[in-house]
């Protein structure tokens, strides 16, 4: 969580914000084997998914008060959390 909160402190060259992050990273990270046994297609699976890229987005913007508050090194500082 630590890295890709490093890389969403990049996101005025990258547009990578928090957001963006967790949409690509979320299905890896909060994989869903209701998704992959029943077969979702469709609305469910979009709906599943969207629940898992708001719970990543979530940890994202307060990895600081989740996994503790040692300062990141190498962030271009700013809000990381914050949707363009």
């Amino acid at each position: 969580m630590r890295h890709l909160l490093r890389m969403a402190s990049y996101s005025s060259r990258t547009n990578m914000h928090a957001r963006n992050l967790a949409i690509v990273w979320a299905p890896n990270l909060l994989r869903s084997k209701d998704i992959e046994a029943t077969g979702f297609n469709g609305t469910a699976a979009f709906m599943e998914v969207r629940v898992q890229s708001i719970v990543v987005e979530f940890i994202l913007t307060h990895v600081e008060q989740l996994f503790g508050d040692a300062p990141l090194r190498g962030t271009e500082g700013g809000d990381v959390g914050t949707a363009q």
